[in-house]
């Protein structure tokens, strides 16, 4: 079955869907939006799309280009060399085109399957996005093959706020420790505004340090804050064998998106949140998003400082994978949303039940939907007779 491919803001995507999702994905950096879930019901779209789509500018950064939804990046990050590589921002695999091979749909699951045979570090990489008749999920998968060396990677969810101040609740799973971006404080060259003091660590995303001595702390688990700025901030896995998780509630439209992730193989999330704060083209200050994006990699400094001794690895947190060519290295992803009653505010903690999720609330609010979340351990979405 050949999938549905038309332009959408700009660019040539494929489409596919199920009775619940319809899916989208650019053949340009294979970036997923729009994404549609409930799309019979109450239609969800929760993933950022850029504005300047359609502008006819000159773009310098390719990943700009298509930047939308969830992408996956190899390696993640900033444009560095390393050794006789020199890689864009966060990758070919994000900034390249890839070929579709296969799609289709057996039984109650509608797939897609896109690979790319990449230059710098060559090797090949396989994308298959599946989706499931009754559940609001996407089940995502990538497959490294030929690859071998040091290389940290992970996927690139951005939201879209749906508002200016105060939309988003986000949680994460229990983390070890957090860490500020080493960025200058205040304007860099480069035309960003920073927020949060440099180089720090902290312990609890509702505590993170300033640059103000007046508000000396703010709460990263509500969005949009702080208009005007742009900030990272990275926080690390406590428990690596359990399914590591983040979440963005809308409390006003009645919705969760979360991710669901092997923390073992990203370990970490990184939190771009960008608040009107980059003032360069082609942002121009107009932008409001913020990544959530499960990662192994140190911050988003790219795979030279990912590699090398960094703040992260010093705590026991590995900030890259050593991909080998004599096995692939496969990374399984879940992104999905729920419906949340009235009075469910920020996530407190997730459970995983006989092939569904339940989310709780610190408002003692719970919601459970349909998931095979063996899929992050087993790549299938047939049940094992043994799960966690």
């Amino acid at each position: 079955m050949v999938p549905e491919k038309k332009t959408l803001f700009s660019q040539p995507s494929w489409i596919i869907r199920s009775d619940e999702v319809e899916l989208a994905v650019t053949e340009l950096g294979g970036h997923m939006a729009p994404v549609t879930f409930f799309r019979n019901d109450r239609p969800f779209e929760p993933y950022y799309i850029n504005p300047w789509h359609a502008e006819n500018i000159t773009i310098e950064t390719p990943v700009l280009k298509p930047l939308r939804g969830d992408f996956f990046c190899m390696p993640f990050g900033e444009r560095n060399s390393y050794r006789d590589e020199v890689h864009e921002v966060h990758g070919e695999t994000a900034t390249g085109y890839w070929v579709l091979t296969d799609s289709g749909r057996k039984g109650s699951v509608v797939y897609l399957t896109l690979t790319m045979d990449t230059k710098i570090r060559p090797g090949r990489t396989t994308k298959v996005l599946r989706l499931v008749d009754g559940h609001n999920a996407v089940y995502c998968q990538h497959i490294l093959e030929g690859y071998t060396g040091k290389m940290c990677l992970g996927h690139h969810a951005t939201l879209d706020p749906h508002g200016e101040a105060d939309t988003m609740h986000i949680s994460v799973s229990p983390i070890k420790f957090g860490l500020t971006n080493p960025h200058l404080t205040g304007q860099e060259n480069n035309g960003e505004y920073y927020a949060l003091e440099s180089n720090k660590s902290f312990k609890d995303l509702e505590k993170v340090p300033t640059v103000w001595k007046e508000y000396p702390y703010d709460d990263l688990t509500i969005f949009p804050r702080r208009r005007g700025f742009v900030d990272i901030v990275q926080v690390y896995n406590k428990k690596k064998k359990k399914p590591g998780w983040v979440c963005a509630v809308y409390p006003k439209e009645g919705f969760l998106w979360y991710a669901l992730k092997d923390a073992r193989m990203l370990p970490s999330t990184v939190i771009w949140m960008e608040n009107h704060g980059r003032y360069q083209p082609p942002w121009n200050g107009r932008n409001c998003c913020i990544g959530l994006e499960d990662v192994c990699a140190y911050l988003a400094l790219g795979l030279r400082e990912s590699v090398r001794k960094n703040r992260a690895s010093e705590k026991g947190v590995p900030t890259y994978l050593t991909l080998s060519e004599k096995r692939p290295t496969i990374i399984n992803y879940i992104q999905g949303a729920a419906k949340i009653p009235k009075g469910f505010d920020k996530v407190r903690k997730v459970k995983m039940g006989q092939g569904e999720i339940t989310f709780l609330s610190y408002s003692e609010k719970s919601v459970t939907v349909p998931l095979y979340h063996w899929f992050l351990y087993t790549g299938s979405l047939e049940e094992p007779q043994d799960t966690f």
